[in-house]
């Protein structure tokens, strides 16, 4: 097991590395730069000179790459560009918290409603429940969130007025982004709950279980549903690192103070230090999540030999 989560580890040291080296050079590479609106506001050449030199954009970009690099070691994301006196390490740790709490809401939603859809599907398997949960999660996976977001907005804020259209400081507020972010997650989820429900019932320690006289309800939670959970488990990782690290597009959308807000912001702004940061702290918390999944994974199922 040790020798196993150091390999990974070094993998995904590996994976940051070429992230963080791709994610510098092509920024670099799109056209423009973080003081270019400067030239719309005709601030004088000497003036965005001196800014250039403050933030060493004038440097070769290998010089750069490499100071970059060094104060990266150092736990040090950069100063923003655009938001003077503000480091990127202080709009993580001020943002994370709070798309943490959404993103946390948001993950267990999708597992008490999409595992329970995905049984009720695959028990109920040619029935109308069936075809109603596959025709929800045929649709939450079709339309993109940002859309399901909009939409929902629209109907339950501004036409109900049962919800607030933006902020976080009541439960209220949490109910539209929850929903927006975790409908594409429930919908996947439930698909591959009844996929896997339907492989697992039709195992012969299922029959066996049945021909004893085990009631439906204990083969589907004690027999059944820990073998089907299975996939579900592996896609818990990048799920968890998505919703976790901030809806971008959500965030946006509702004016949530979190990671994603910034991050949209940052890309809009062409702010380097933003961009880089987070995108960053957010590939990080993907490899962390794939490596706990993975050792969950071999946890949940014996089969699998982790050492090889």
């Amino acid at each position: 097991m040790t020798v196993y989560i150091l390999k990974r580890l070094f993998a995904g040291i590996l994976s940051l590395f070429v992230l963080i080296t791709i994610t510098f050079f092509l920024m670099h590479t799109v056209p423009g730069g973080p003081f270019s609106p400067a030239e719309e506001r005709k601030i004088q050449p000497s003036i965005l000179k001196k800014m250039e030199e403050k933030y060493g954009l004038n440097d070769p970009i290998h010089v750069q790459y490499i100071n970059y690099l060094k104060n990266l070691l150092k736990g040090d994301f950069g100063i923003s560009f655009k938001r003077l006196g503000t480091t990127v390490n202080e709009l993580i740790y001020r943002g994370f918290p709070v798309s943490a709490k959404v993103g946390a809401v948001a993950v267990i939603t999708s597992l008490l409603v999409g595992i329970p859809l995905g049984i009720i599907s695959a028990i109920k398997r040619g029935s109308w429940a069936d075809w109603a949960c596959m025709a929800f999660a045929t649709i939450g996976i079709s339309i993109p969130s940002f859309v399901i977001a909009v939409l929902i907005l629209y109907l339950f804020a501004v036409v109900l007025k049962l919800f607030p259209t933006f902020g976080l400081t009541t439960w209220k507020h949490y109910v539209l982004p929850v929903a927006g972010l975790s409908l594409g997650p429930i919908a996947y989820i439930a698909r591959l709950t009844r996929s896997s429900m339907l492989e697992v019932m039709c195992q012969d320690y299922i029959r066996t279980a049945k021909s004893k006289g085990v009631h439906d309800f204990f083969v589907i939670t004690k027999h059944a549903l820990k073998n089907a959970i299975i996939p579900v488990v592996t896609y818990l990782g990048p799920l968890v690192a998505v919703l976790l690290t901030g809806g971008f597009v959500i965030e946006r959308l509702f004016s949530i103070p979190g990671i994603g807000r910034d991050f949209v912001s940052g890309i809009s702004d062409r702010d380097y230090s933003v961009i880089l940061g987070m995108t960053i702290f957010f590939g990080t918390f993907v490899i962390l999540a794939n490596i706990i999944v993975d050792i969950l994974y071999a946890l949940i199922d014996p089969r699998v030999k982790i050492d090889k």
